[in-house]
């Protein structure tokens, strides 16, 4: 670890509802060791803390100190207190006291984050929102959530819940994920085309069936993992559309498989998009992937102290446009 006079040592914590990551790096955005183990929640909360504790205290020992704790997690949560609230894809999580119970086992600051407040906040200080006011972080992975960037600052809302696009309903039928049948997470979330697959095809395919054999059955030609694909596309297409009407962004961000499957289904996603866009927000908007790609969960896992800590070192920001 370089030695110099402003220099602060993070260690991140990105967990999910498939794998947990544990990152070190400095308050400049430099990671500098990265361990991952999968989360397999159906284990407990208990046993997953434990590893998670293991794994930072095996980060605390290849440094001199460190500043803070930094957490990406999945929503619903009380931000500032650091309670999680029954996240879909964390079953059992149920009002866990994560901050104190960090806190209490460390002796650190900690700092939590909604995963898509965090994946946002990545994406506006180091990657494809870097530079404006207006942006959009769009998740896309285990499960379906959002971060707002308004007015060059992180917009939480009321209660910590803005964001929680997931859980609209965008057809009348659908998936039963996060709580209801047609949310827009049974369409644009990897488990969500899961279930999505196996209604649509319950001879083929189980509701646990993963992205990577829907991708690689599309691949072999399977008419039925297209229709699969087309169907997620249209919804995920008017959902991003009810989104750059409703925010008037910039930028949409996606990261998950919004980085991965750009054929099978966000270029057929952006075809209903255009369709049904108002045209005054889609001429100020592009919608891209992640430019921090399959990285963005290690830089969003430090965002959380970066923006509340005020961990950041950076230079003055320019916005471009409006």
């Amino acid at each position: 670890m370089t030695k110099e006079k402003n220099i602060k040592t993070i260690v991140g914590l990105d967990v999910g509802g498939t794998k947990t990551a544990v990152v070190l790096a400095d308050n400049e955005g430099r990671i500098h060791s990265r361990q991952q183990f999968a989360t397999n929640p159906a284990r407990g909360f208990e046993m997953v803390f434990d590893d998670i504790c293991d794994r930072v205290r095996a980060t605390l020992e290849t440094v001199d100190s460190v500043s803070a704790l930094s957490v990406s997690i999945g929503g619903p949560l009380d931000v500032m207190n650091g309670i999680i609230k029954s996240p879909p894809h964390l079953p059992g999580w149920d009002n866990i006291s994560l901050k104190k119970l960090l806190t209490d086992r460390f002796g650190l600051p900690v700092y939590i984050e909604h995963d898509g407040n965090a994946g946002a906040l990545a994406e506006f200080y180091f990657g494809a929102g870097k530079g404006f006011r207006n942006i959009v972080f769009i998740t896309m992975g285990t499960g379906f959530g959002a971060g707002f960037i308004l007015d060059g600052r992180l917009y939480r809302g009321t209660s910590d819940v803005a964001g929680e696009i997931g859980h609209i309903r965008i057809a009348e039928t659908g998936p039963h994920c996060y709580g209801k049948s047609g949310s827009l997470e049974g369409y644009g979330s990897g488990s969500g085309l899961g279930k999505l697959a196996h209604l649509m095809h319950p001879e083929l395919w189980s509701d646990q069936v993963s992205v990577v054999q829907l991708y690689e059955a599309y691949k072999t030609g399977s008419v039925e993992a297209k229709t699969v694909f087309d169907k997620a596309a249209l919804y995920l297409g008017r959902g991003l559309a009810i989104v750059v009407d409703f925010l008037n962004p910039q930028r949409v961000i996606l990261g998950g498989l919004g980085t991965r499957l750009q054929d099978e289904l966000i270029e057929p996603a952006l075809r209903i998009y255009a369709e049904e866009v108002l045209a005054e927000a889609a001429a100020v908007c592009k919608i891209v992937p992640a430019a921090l790609g399959e990285s963005i969960g290690d830089y969003a896992a430090l965002c959380a102290a970066y923006d509340q800590g005020g961990l950041l070192m950076v230079a003055d920001r320019v916005f471009e446009g409006a």
